[in-house]
């Protein structure tokens, strides 16, 4: 296996932001890490910082050119590991697209995973950001997940309690902060995961997006296609394609509050945006906020908020002049004070910032 030098990210990151990678390895097969790591390269490069996972780049910032060691994750692979009366259980490398991964296990006649169609990334990244979409998160359908630890090298399996799941988390995100807590970030590369699709399958309806199509379309009970096909259309309808615009998808989460907090912004803006949580909270739309601040379609440098939902920023610099890392955290933040000199919520970027 070849470690690359001066590498250009610009091709492996959904926001086309320039930017280079001092040195990068793609791993394709464990037995790629492993060799890896028994490197004197490896040692070298792991003394200045630890080496930072590259999935596909869907939900990164890069603000500057990347000196630590970058392993990008490639490895491939679809099966069918299990199957029961209760569930099928398939699994897929992480180097695998995440939507045509779902495509090709509703394909297969398994399905579970529709309402998860066309979100940009890698199988092997979707647990770390605990993606999720119209009702389903990841946690709903997942099973286990295999993982390199990238200080021994051991290789180890977790199940959904030991990944610490939460909206738009996981133990992936967290560095632990003493010896008895339990954080991966920086400290595991995943190399594969598993997905528990139930039998009967039920849809997952509820949605005003998903309610609309069934309005128009005269479906009352759809089939898992029906839904599939219904996301890839509003997803395409609502969000820029990243290899015409670049952008990180969703770029804020959203926000939850108490329910005296909501009461007190529905009296003052009553068309706010916002769903009862089963804890009792009430969770906001992101977007809404920023669109109400007048953020829609303003832009600092190259970066700029997307006119058709404001909570996705976008690369309007194309490929060839495209935003830098610098001006995309400059909107961003600026988006952050106006939302919070407003409502008094401090919104929570979504991506990692490197």
């Amino acid at each position: 296996m070849l470690v690359e030098n001066q590498v250009a990210l610009q091709p492996h990151n959904s926001f086309g932001i320039a930017a280079r990678a001092k040195r990068l390895a793609r791993i394709r097969h464990v037995s790629d890490l492993h060799a890896l790591m028994a490197s004197e390269e490896w040692a070298s490069a792991c003394a200045e910082a630890p080496p930072f996972v590259l999935g596909g780049g869907s939900n990164l910032v890069i603000t500057g050119d990347v000196k630590t060691l970058v392993l990008k994750v490639e490895i491939a692979g679809r099966r069918l590991v299990a199957e029961t009366d209760k569930a099928w259980v398939v699994e897929g490398g992480a180097g695998e697209n995440w939507h045509d991964f779902v495509t090709w296990s509703l394909d297969q006649g398994w399905p579970g995973l529709e309402n998860l169609a066309l979100i940009p990334g890698s199988v092997g990244a979707s647990p770390v950001q605990n993606i999720g979409a119209y009702g389903v998160e990841l946690q709903d359908r997942f099973h286990s997940l295999d993982a390199v630890d990238l200080l021994t090298g051991q290789l180890f399996t977790l199940d959904a309690a030991q990944c610490g799941f939460g909206y738009r988390d996981s133990v992936f995100k967290h560095v632990p902060s003493d010896a008895r807590s339990f954080g991966l970030a920086g400290r595991a590369l995943i190399t594969a995961v598993r997905f528990l699709l139930p039998k009967p399958w039920k849809p997952v309806l509820g949605y005003a997006d998903l309610d609309r199509k069934m309005v128009e379309t005269g479906i009352g009970e759809p089939s898992a296609r029906q839904i599939y096909d219904w996301v890839v259309a509003i997803r395409r309808a609502k969000l820029p394609d990243p290899a015409v615009i670049g952008n990180a998808g969703s770029f804020f989460k959203n926000p939850t509050v108490s329910p005296e907090q909501c009461a007190d912004i529905i009296a003052r803006d009553p068309k706010v945006v916002h769903y009862p949580m089963a804890d009792g909270s009430i969770k906001l739309a992101a977007g809404w906020l920023i669109d109400a601040c007048g953020w829609k379609g303003k832009s600092v440098g190259n970066a700029a908020v997307y006119e058709k939902q404001a909570l996705v920023l976008v690369n309007r610099g194309g490929r060839e002049q495209p935003c830098t890392g610098g001006e995309v955290m400059t909107l961003a933040k600026a988006i952050q004070t106006s939302v919070y000199e407003r409502f008094g919520i401090l919104l929570e970027p979504e991506p990692v910032v490197i």
